[in-house]
């Protein structure tokens, strides 16, 4: 006799479906795990609502409620290819308004910039060019290949 389960094996992932399920990123030659949450708390979001990279989207589609699966994405699938205009100089008055001027920038330092909106958007320190300093506003993990590995616990 079966145990029982919590999940129906026919509800498979739509692009509107509200998904609950584990994740992991890695390099797949190197193996270095990324982020995970396998270890913690599931992740839990709306498909087409823009709270995942398009290219993890996409893999979602169609798992079944309880299914495990691995994807292998090449450098340009996942977070899309790293965009060459994305590298931006910021003046370093801008900098010196959102920097903590007790911890001076250090290459590889994330820094987060207001939008007129409201937002937030995040760019790594890449250093300084006379009066402005170079940020990388890619993902971090544009342009790399990943390997995608997801546990699919429920699906609304």
């Amino acid at each position: 006799m079966q145990p029982p389960t919590n999940h129906s094996p026919n509800v498979h992932v739509q692009p509107d479906s509200h998904v609950t399920f584990h994740y992991r990123l890695s390099d797949p030659e190197a193996g270095r795990v990324y982020l995970s949450t396998f270890e913690a708390s599931p992740a839990t979001l709306q498909l087409g609502a823009g709270q995942f990279a398009p290219g993890l989207e996409r893999c979602l589609l169609a798992l079944l409620e309880g299914q495990t699966k691995s994807y292998d994405l090449g450098p340009d699938d996942a977070f899309g290819p790293r965009n060459p205009e994305l590298l931006q100089l910021v003046a370093r008055k801008l900098i010196e308004a959102h920097a903590d001027p007790t911890d001076p920038l250090e290459l590889g330092d994330l820094l987060e910039f207001p939008t007129p909106d409201g937002g937030r958007f995040a760019g790594v320190f890449k250093g300084w060019e006379g009066d402005a300093a170079l940020f990388d506003f890619n993902h971090p993990l544009a342009g790399q290949p990943l390997r995608f590995e997801v546990q699919m616990i429920g699906v609304l």
